[in-house]
């Protein structure tokens, strides 16, 4: 099967690899900005689909279905991100002849769509977090959110990662928050329907890897805890999560299979829960209907490899995965994004040239990365840079292992977050696992510049 890789980063490089690993043929479509990109040089073909800005390339349907063509791929992997959540792209690969690797055109609207979601899971006995729709009048929208309570989040309806997001409470300007969340959902998502729900004070975010099989069935790959945030955009990520137990572990996991089959699922999916600290219960948040950036917890953990599952899915119609067959879990790991961020300057993307780039090794490292010495970071794109994978027999182990491997990571020509990601690791709240959404922002005041990073 010859595979059009309509992405771009360390994604692309990992979809390209695991082609390889199924002797399958990778084809990359890239933007004007990543034609020396390792993912291209990796590939058995690539095709240019547009200047740098995404709406001018990996944004662009026509264009990528034109790479397709002319690479005469069979099938179109979009990776996360992007198109990878547009029910209008998978309908458009479908009906052009290429298989989409991924769910259902049908599945990602339904479930893509915030309130939709939230509709189905509710006719499933999926808990959710008590909220409603948003009028498009800010005045009536504004009267609604004080009628919900004290303080309650502003989501945006069509889609995910933190954009479109504000928190809404007494002392804030409402009308002012509901605009804001508006205009980012509108540029993020070309949607700028909105939703609130009540705030979950003290909260874990705790996600569910799912892989649907079809035919109204779905298995659970175990959980990932990615309550480490920052602005709503997760930093670090970690399998098992410390706040569950047996019992609510289980109880989650049957809740996102009753949700992935009962929307006739297929492939690699992630549904999201709020784990209420104080309640000692959970509420459906939402579901990726994609690979997710952080998939490589579950595959580190599981043994699994989710991409290459995805990929047979899609060729085959079949997978490794069985109803009833579940997959045993080792041992603790954790994963850390490193960005090409300027910590001291709010957090600020820093596009230019690495030149010089040494990632870690040595035992229980993974490094998921599409940089070499000379690589451009171009300024159109999301800032990471590399994920730092570490497994070890138990929590405190992985995270000794993980401060080891990010001192060790060397990058220069553009300064990365590194220095934060330290500062977590080293913390009382996180390795005590005390930490809850919110902490981040609440606690991280600046960190030394001097570990991990040479620029």
């Amino acid at each position: 099967m010859r595979v059009l890789v309509a992405n771009r980063g360390e994604i692309a490089v990992r979809i390209v690899r695991a082609c390889r690993d199924l002797g399958m043929v990778p084809l990359v479509a890239c933007s004007d900005a990543d034609r020396e990109s390792l993912a291209v040089a990796l590939s058995d073909g690539s095709f240019c689909i547009g200047a740098g800005p995404a709406a001018q390339s990996y944004l662009d349907v026509p264009a990528v279905l034109t790479a397709a063509q002319a690479l005469t791929a069979d099938a179109i992997h979009p990776g996360y991100g992007f198109l990878a959540e547009s029910a209008d792209f998978a309908r458009a690969c479908v009906d052009a002849g290429y298989r989409f690797v991924g769910p259902s055109a049908e599945s990602i609207a339904l479930m893509g769509d915030k309130v939709s979601a939230r509709r189905r899971a509710e006719s499933l006995g999926v808990p959710v977090v008590p909220g409603q729709l948003l009028p498009d009048d800010t005045m009536a929208a504004e009267r609604l959110v004080r009628a919900m309570g004290a303080t309650v989040m502003v989501k945006a309806a069509a889609g995910g990662g933190g954009r479109g997001m504000r928190l809404v409470d007494p002392s804030c300007d409402a009308a002012g928050a509901i605009d804001l969340a508006r205009a980012e959902a509108a540029t993020a998502f070309g949607d700028g329907t909105l939703y609130a729900e009540r705030l979950v004070a003290q909260g874990r975010h705790v996600e569910i890897q799912v892989f649907g099989l079809g035919g109204g069935q779905a298995v659970a790959l175990g959980e990932r805890d990615c309550s480490v945030q920052r602005r709503h955009q997760k930093l670090v990520e970690e399998s098992p999560s410390g706040v569950l137990g047996d019992a609510e572990r289980a109880a989650m996991a049957d809740a996102a299979v009753r949700l992935a089959a009962g929307v006739d699922y297929v492939g690699a999916g992630t549904v999201e829960f709020l784990w209420d600290l104080d309640a000692g219960e959970f509420y459906f948040l939402e579901m990726n209907t994609r690979l997710q950036v952080e998939h490589g917890v579950t595959e580190l953990r599981t043994g699994t490899d989710l991409v290459g599952q995805q990929l047979r899915m899609a060729a085959t119609g079949r997978c490794e995965y069985a109803v009833g067959a579940a997959l045993a879990a080792r041992g603790h790991v954790l994963e850390c994004r490193v960005l090409a961020e300027d910590t001291t300057r709010g957090f600020l993307p820093v596009p230019g040239v690495v030149t010089a780039f040494r990632p870690p090794a040595g035992a229980g490292v993974r490094v998921d990365s599409h940089l070499r010495p000379g690589a451009e970071i171009p300024p159109f794109y999301d800032s990471m840079i590399a994920k730092v994978l570490c497994d070890a027999p138990t929590r405190e182990h992985a995270i000794a292992r993980m401060q080891r491997a990010l001192r060790e990571f060397h990058v220069a020509g553009v300064p990365t977050n590194i220095n934060a990601l330290l500062w977590i690791l080293d913390h009382p709240d996180f390795t005590a696992d005390r930490h809850t959404t919110a902490w981040f922002d609440d606690q991280f005041r600046g960190a030394p510049t001097s570990e991990g990073i040479a620029s």
